[in-house]
């Protein structure tokens, strides 16, 4: 008998230590992300090697252009080999692959790997499909910024609302209100300031529905969502059939609002253009992005909106009103997404057209997912989207081996990528889109 418990105890020490090495021995979640990350770098890595650096025989020149108006120049110009330009750039990717596998086996952070490895693939596919071609390169990174600024404002108004667990499908219905109260004021007092103002309250408008049936009555908040931003495409389309274009002159002349240049800042080589030299609503938007990430990660506020949107009934347990919570977010919500609807109007166009949002909501939601519901991360995520807008506009224009609706198809293979785990488990706070009752358990 003494025999057998002998050896049964050894069986189960034998089992204890087999589990432990296991556990040792697995990667944790955040180190998973990083391997399928390399792996995601590695499979690209080649592909532009072989496509972009190998494959073609002779190259053309590239010139790429570094001023764009009166910052200081450094560089004016740089003209290189195609060929010769995507082997260099396609081989700095490689090295930037093994970085960023040494850094891994070190159980060190891959980030600065991974952005070597971003700029060096980008810079290999251009050489590659502007050979022969002239690429303003200052002006497609401040295109893209512009391009980025709606989905940048949409983003945040998802972060603010799905944080605090409420799905927030009608940041398209928010865009385009704020788009079109900001051009109808801004028209009938000629004072672009007043449009500007009244933009986030359209925005607050369509929020206060979104919250008030999705959080009140507990209905379906996709649905909700959908419901609300056909609602605004109806009303926008009526209004500005019925007094947009027959009184264009008074209805629909609103203007824009000129670029700001800040001193020093906006004569930085490549920098300056770029960040520092761009209209209020720009400003604006980099103000916004700071305070929200700031106070949902450095605050009481943002501590209270975290926990409702990841365990509200552990935060009723402690005294915070769950919905009180919620509506102040999904108004905060709209308001933040009315002042990026101004951007259509104010900061690019200077008058409203039909359905001008053209689905930039759905695009900000998709940044929000990539970004993994973080600010600075949706923020990223925006400004990959606006760079693919903006370089697929200067490929049709130059003409390229690729057709630009491939481009156009980015942010949406992006968002697959995201999505199916390729680079990464995505998760949504736990409570988001489940209503709540007050003493529910």
């Amino acid at each position: 008998i003494e025999e057998r418990r002998c050896r049964r105890n050894n069986r189960v020490e034998g089992m204890e230590w087999l589990m432990s090495t296991t556990q040792v021995q697995s990667l944790s979640a955040p180190e998973r992300r990083r391997k399928r990350g390399i792996i995601t770098m590695s499979v690209l890595g080649i592909f532009g090697f072989i496509v972009f650096g190998f494959l073609p025989k002779s190259g053309q020149p590239v010139t790429f252009s570094f001023v764009l108006g009166k910052e200081w120049i450094l560089v004016k110009e740089w003209i290189i080999n195609s060929k010769t330009g995507s082997l260099a750039f396609s081989g700095g990717s490689l090295i930037a692959i093994l970085i960023a596998a040494f850094q891994f086996r070190a159980r060190k952070t891959v980030g600065l790997a991974s952005g070597l490895f971003g700029a060096t693939f980008l810079m290999s596919f251009l050489c590659w499909a502007a050979a022969g071609k002239f690429i303003p390169f200052t002006g497609l990174l401040q295109g893209a910024l512009f391009l980025s600024v709606p989905l940048i404002f949409g983003a945040m108004a998802g972060v603010l609302s799905e944080r605090s667990g409420v799905i927030n499908i009608a940041i398209e219905g928010q865009l385009l209100a704020g788009a079109f109260m900001s051009g109808v004021v801004a028209s009938l007092s000629q004072n672009k300031w007043a449009g500007l103002l009244i933009a986030p309250l359209a925005g607050v408008a369509i929020s206060w529905l979104l919250a008030v049936f999705a959080i009140k009555y507990g209905i379906d908040q996709v649905v909700l969502g959908f419901v609300l931003n056909v609602l605004v495409i109806g009303l926008t389309n009526f209004f500005y059939k019925r007094l947009l274009i027959p009184y264009q002159s008074t209805w629909n002349a609103g203007g824009t609002f000129a670029p700001i240049e800040i001193p020093v800042l906006s004569k930085i080589p490549v920098i300056g253009p770029i960040f520092f030299s761009q209209s209020i609503i720009v400003y604006l938007m980099y103000v916004a992005v700071a305070l929200i990430h700031i106070a949902l990660f450095k605050s009481k506020w943002g501590l209270r909106t975290r926990s409702v949107g990841e365990h509200p009934t552990a935060a009723e347990s402690v005294g915070i009103d769950v919905n009180k919570v919620r509506f102040r977010n999904v108004l905060l919500a709209g308001a933040v997404a009315g002042l990026g609807g101004a951007f259509f109007t104010l900061g690019a166009v200077g008058s409203f057209s039909k359905e001008m949002t053209a689905g930039k909501g759905f695009i900000a939601l998709a940044a929000l997912i990539f970004g993994r519901w973080s600010p600075l991360g949706a923020v990223a995520a925006a400004l990959i989207f606006g760079f693919a807008d903006n370089l697929q506009g200067l490929l049709t224009i130059t003409g390229t081996p690729i057709p630009s609706e491939f481009m156009l198809m980015v942010p949406y293979v992006a968002t697959i990528i995201a999505v199916s785990g390729l680079v990464g488990r995505v998760r949504a706070p736990a409570a988001d889109g489940i209503p709540y009752s007050r003493g529910s358990h």
